[in-house]
This record gives structure tokens, sequence and C-alpha cells, in this order.
């Protein structure tokens, strides 16, 4: 298994190599795209660094961000919003401090996410809002799963990053049936070379087993495709746009998220 600081060599080459590359096509959207890698990546790798502490108050503050993006996407109000975030900080601080109790944080979550809807007595929009808080912490609650992941959760965020990258460039260029009808731009033929991008990357690190595969080649995608559901059900193209070059951090972490909540299923 690859230390953090046996990642550093690999991600300055990857930087590198992703620069001169984006240089040389001389698109405007890609440097710009590069250059907010370059200083993300180097603050994401400190915190990993830093070991569970760094990493819990990472998680914790893209926690937040992801669930300001979140319910700005599907409407929820600032109570609800609110009482979301506090839920993810919660289960984000549970698993540093106290991982045996996160499966109680999540349930106490849930109900101050029940709550809210049923003590406004918002029958008209309360099952919506119930709905999506708790797809809410479902689907962000994941990011406690990176404290106790040590060095394999940053492997993990760099592998299926870079199966992104491919997959993007190699389905407009060989194009052929598309993925899913949730994301018309996606071809089965991005998706699998982006996978074997991401199997290749798994084994350049040492990390390549059956547990990260399924979770890099199919967890990757499935994110993707689960933040695009989310986009088309609020017509919108991004999950935010003050990140440049890459829309919101939703659009960032997608794959991430799924692929991470795979490897936890299989433990």
């Amino acid at each position: 298994m690859t230390t953090v600081a046996g990642l550093v060599p690999h991600l300055c080459g990857a930087l590198a190599v992703g620069g001169v590359a984006a240089a040389a096509t001389g698109r405007r959207e890609l440097m710009v795209r590069w250059c907010v890698w370059a200083l993300g990546v180097p603050l994401v790798t400190a915190a990993f660094w830093l070991g569970p502490p760094g990493i819990a108050v990472l998680a914790a503050v893209v926690g937040v961000v992801a669930v300001a993006e979140f319910g700005g996407l599907l409407r929820l109000g600032p109570v609800d919003r609110a009482v979301l975030a506090v839920a993810i900080v919660g289960l984000v601080l549970a698993a540093w401090l106290v991982p045996g109790e996160v499966f109680r944080v999540a349930a106490a979550g849930a109900l101050a996410i029940a709550g809210v809807p049923l003590l406004s007595g918002d029958a008209e929009h309360g099952l919506r809002r119930l709905g999506v808080g708790l797809l809410g912490l479902v689907w962000l609650g994941v990011l406690a799963g990176l404290v106790s992941s040590g060095a394999l959760g940053l492997v993990l965020f760099v592998a299926v990053s870079i199966a992104d990258i491919v997959a993007y460039a190699a389905g407009r260029r060989l194009g052929g049936p598309r993925l899913s009808p949730l994301s018309p731009a996606k071809r089965w033929s991005g998706t699998l070379a982006g996978a074997a991008a991401g199997l290749l990357t798994l084994a350049v690190l040492s990390s390549l087993t059956w547990q990260t595969a399924v979770a890099v080649a199919v967890g990757g995608p499935l994110g993707d495709l689960l933040e695009s559901m989310v986009k088309r059900g609020a017509r919108a193209k991004d999950a935010g746009r003050w990140l440049p070059g890459s829309g919101g951090l939703l659009d960032r972490i997608d794959s991430l998220l799924v692929a991470l909540a795979v490897l936890l299923v299989l433990g």
C-alpha cells in the first residue's frame, strides 16, 4: 500500500504532465481547470498527510460546501440545509472521535432532518424535503468514511479523477453508444477507457485489489450518473459556478463519493 509520502512524487508528476498537455491544447478552459488542480491537490494532500485530524477537517469543510450546493440544486430551505450540514459534520466528527457511535449519530441526523418538515407542518412539500434531506445524508455522509481511510482515500481520489478525465477525452474521441439517458454526452467507450486508466493508476500506486477495482470501475461512473440525475431533476448544468473550470465542488467529488461508498460496503 502506498503511503501519503509515497504519493507525493506521483502527484507532482501527474500535475506536471497535465500542465504540459493542457498547454499543448491551447484551450483556455483546460488551463484554468489545471490551475484549480494545481492549487487544490497540495491542500488535499496536506490534509491526508496530517492523518485523521486533517482528513476530518477537510471532510467537514467539503461536506458543508457540498450541502450548500446540493440544497441549492434541490431548493432546500435554509433550515433544512443547516440541519443537513450539522448532520454531515456530526458524522465526520464521530468517525474521527468516536467511530463506534457513527451509526447512532447517523440515526440522530436522520431524525433531525425528518423533524424539520414535521414540526413546520409542511403538508405540501414536507415529503419532498424529507426525501431530499435523507438522500443528502446518505450521499454526502459517505465523506465520514475518508477519516479512517488513510492514504487509500487519497489513492481513490486520484484514481477516480484520472478515470473521469480519460473517460471524458476518450468518449468524445471514440464516440459509440451512450452510457445512459441521464448523461447523453457520456459514452460506453469513454467509461471503459476511464475504468482501464483508473485500474492502471491503482496498480501504479500499489493499491489494486478487487475491492478498489470495483470501487473505481463501477462506483466512479455510478457516482457521476447519480449527480447527473440530481442535476437533471433540478434542470441545472452544474452544481455551482464558483470553481473555475469545474462548476461546483459536487461536480468534482461525485465519482469519489459513490466509489468510497462501494469500497466501504465491500470492506
